[in-house]
């Protein structure tokens, strides 16, 4: 990147320290704080990510492990916890989740049904300004894999919150990636059914999906283009990945004949994959779009420049959505 510093800096995305604000500055760690008080089964585990449980270790800490930089570990020991009929939370920093421990998860959790939940902090882009072994672009492509694990990416605080209350009752493993800093789509979060997509507005010109910080990007770029353009999107909440909403996606795709995907993570094995796959195997005449991350080494910088950098804006997924949609 040649640009000049724009002044944006790093901002502490994981902290709860101020407990006031934690709901939406930490909703995933509020959470499970919540789920605690009315389950005993429930634990919490960390790979150095205790303060994203503070809140939790305090008022239980006979049931919190932390493991210290040990996130292959952590899968293995949350393992036996569930053998022994216990619910465990596992938080770890998401380079370093799903994409270190692949293969702890796979044979130790995902072959034998296990209720182990891996909650995702500082997915996507979120550790920008540490370089790129800190990214986690690729892990809902190796998640969605997994034959038995459900793979969740809420979109919003109170989304976040709804879904980490579900996962209490969800049968076998989750993945829950967190998308970091993003503001406020829904006032209140639907009751999210699993395997299903809200859908936040209706519309025939253009099918909008996205999940995580693309949720709230496909939600402004659609009220964008209705004011000034008068194209009216059907938009969907991807916020379950696996399983997936195969009905309303072939139906919506169907109805507009265009869908634009937007995600923070590599163009391959994420939701654009799962919607191209999805459409080719309905033998459907439909015009694919995709807002994601390139397939190609990417820059390092503070995450509010790569946001700009690689298109992740309003802006942007509406200018795309404005082509395709004229297409």
């Amino acid at each position: 990147m040649t640009e000049q510093p724009t002044g944006k800096k790093m901002v502490d995305v994981f902290s709860d320290v101020d407990r006031e604000t934690a709901m939406t500055a930490n909703p995933a760690g509020y959470a499970v704080a919540e789920l605690g008080a009315e389950d005993e089964r429930i634990v919490t585990m960390a790979a150095d990510m205790s303060n994203t449980v503070a809140d939790f270790i305090a008022k239980f800490p006979d049931r919190y492990i932390e493991l210290g930089i040990a996130e292959t570990n952590s899968v293995s020991v949350a393992a036996g916890l569930a053998t022994a009929g216990l619910l465990p939370y596992i938080y770890s920093m998401s380079p370093f989740g799903m994409l270190k421990t692949a293969e702890q998860w796979r044979t130790d959790v995902d072959y034998n049904h296990l209720p182990v939940r891996l909650v995702g902090r500082l997915s996507g882009l979120a550790m920008g300004y540490f370089g790129t072994s800190h990214y986690a672009v690729e892990d809902i492509a190796i998640a969605r894999t997994m034959n038995n694990t459900t793979v969740l990416s809420p979109g919003d605080p109170a989304s976040t919150v709804s879904l980490m209350r579900s996962t209490a009752n969800l049968d076998g493993p989750v993945y829950i990636r967190i998308a970091e800093g993003v503001g406020k789509v829904y006032d209140e979060a639907p009751e999210y059914a699993r395997g299903r997509w809200p859908r936040l507005r209706s519309g025939g010109d253009i099918t909008l999906i996205g999940h995580g910080l693309g949720l709230g990007l496909v939600a402004a770029a659609a009220e964008l283009l209705f004011e000034h353009d008068s194209i009216e999107a059907d938009v969907f909440d991807a916020a379950y990945l696996r399983p997936y909403d195969e009905e309303a996606l072939l139906e919506s795709a169907r109805k507009t004949g265009r869908v634009l995907t937007v995600e923070e993570h590599t163009v391959v094995g994420g939701l654009g994959s799962l919607v191209a796959e999805a459409i080719a195997r309905a033998g459907l005449s439909v015009r694919l779009g995709q807002v994601a991350l390139p397939d190609q080494d990417l820059e390092v910088g503070v995450p509010a420049e790569l946001y700009e950098y690689y298109g992740l804006t309003v802006g942007n997924v509406a200018d795309r959505a404005r082509k395709l949609a004229k297409a």
